[in-house]
Parts: structure tokens; C-alpha cells; sequence
């Protein structure tokens, strides 16, 4: 019974995606945004939990990504469909989230090197820019959005190395870039509260491409 808490985890994730779904449909920005976040963490603690109680099985793996699929492939979609829907008839463009979102899921499911990193930017961060758009301080113009639309589905299944918040251990020598990420993002989430989610994707890509640079550790 124990090692199924990690897959409980996941459905959780799973039915807060359908929820935020319907959020997003209904055209309740926020509320959407709150629960891509909530999935966020069920997403983070089925893997940590998984790792604790050694759990991990194939089904639990398969089960994270379809839950994925719903959390941050679809609800983004959806997301920006809907955006796009109140200002021009070209609003299916936005099912190309969900497409290259299941290509990425799928390329993770199948490559056995990504442990220490990640290859593209992972579904859930690129939901959340998605889904935080609204907070920005300007106007979300059709051209923006396919410009977001154009730059995620290229960095969902781009070979650019991102660092895997996956942890042999909790202390700072081999895990510099990844408590260098960490501390960044709650220092500027404190200091910009809701306005920096949008901009956490960026960061991500920024600190993750430095960090091997500067400590070398994606290999």
C-alpha cells in the first residue's frame, strides 16, 4: 500500500489539471494559474516520494506523463486557445502546446540520460509561463501570443540542456547550480510575489545554461 502513495500523488495532479481545465474554459485566469501550481506540486512530491520509499515502477512513470499530458499540455492549450479565441478566428494554433508538449513527454520517457538534466524545457514550467501570461504588464496582443505559441513548442523539443532538480544528496558541493536555482527563484518570488511567475521559465534557461558554464555539472 505504501509504495502506491507516489501514484496517488500523480492522481492528484491529474484531477487538479482537469479542474484547472475547466477553470481555463470558463475563462477564470486565476483560478486556472492556481491549479497548474497545485498540479506543479503533486508533481514534484509524487517523484520525491517515489525516490524516499523506493517506488518507482513503470506504471507509476507512464502514469506521471499521461498525467502530465492533462496538467501541462492541455490545460496550456486550452489556456491560450481560449486567449486567442477572443481576438482572432486563428485560434487553433494553439494545439500545437499539446502536441509538442506528448512529444517531449514521450522523447523523456524513452531517453535513459536524462537524470542529471533535462533535454528542452519541461511541461510543467512551460505550463506555468503559459498560464501566468495574464500577469504580465501589457497587453496580450495576437502576435505575442503566437510569438509565446513559436518559442515554446521550439524549446519543449529543443536539445538544450536544463538543469533536473533530482537530488543524490542535500548538500551544496555537486548541487551548487541547483540550490543556486532554488534560492534564486524564492528570493525573486518574494521580492516580485506574483509578477515573477511568467518570468521563472526564463530564469530556469538562464541559470541552468550558466550553471554549466560556470560548475560544469551537466554532463
Amino acid at each position: 500500500m505504501i509504495r502506491q502513495i507516489p501514484n496517488l500523488m500523480t492522481s492528484f495532479n491529474l484531477i487538479t489539471g482537469c479542474i484547472g481545465i475547466y477553470f481555463t474554459l470558463s475563462g477564470h485566469k486565476i483560478e486556472a494559474l492556481y491549479f497548474v501550481l497545485l498540479a506543479f506540486f503533486f508533481d514534484v512530491l509524487d517523484g520525491l516520494l517515489a525516490r524516499l520509499l523506493n517506488a518507482k515502477s513503470n506504471v507509476g512513470g507512464q502514469l506521471d506523463s499521461l498525467a502530465d499530458l492533462v496538467s501541462f499540455g492541455l490545460l496550456p492549450t486550452f489556456y491560450l486557445m481560449n486567449l486567442l479565441k477572443e481576438q482572432t478566428s486563428f485560434f487553433w494554433i494553439g494545439i500545437l502546446i499539446a502536441l509538442f508538449s506528448a512529444y517531449r513527454l514521450a522523447n523523456f520517457n524513452v531517453d535513459d540520460s536524462q537524470t542529471e538534466h533535462f533535454l528542452g524545457l519541461p511541461t510543467p514550467t512551460n505550463a506555468m509561463m503559459i498560464t501566468s501570461l495574464f500577469l504580465l504588464p501589457f497587453e496580450l496582443t495576437v502576435p505575442l501570443l503566437l510569438f509565446v505559441i513559436s518559442c515554446s513548442c521550439f524549446l519543449l523539443v529543443s536539445p538544450i540542456r536544463l538543469l533536473a532538480l533530482k537530488f543524490k544528496n542535500y548538500g551544496w558541493t555537486g548541487n551548487e547550480s541547483r540550490w543556486v536555482l532554488i534560492i534564486g527563484i524564492i528570493t525573486l518570488s518574494l521580492l516580485f510575489q506574483w509578477a515573477f511567475i511568467p518570468l521563472i521559465a526564463p530564469f530556469y534557461i538562464i541559470v541552468s545554461m550558466t550553471s554549466f558554464l560556470v560548475f560544469k555539472k551537466l554532463k
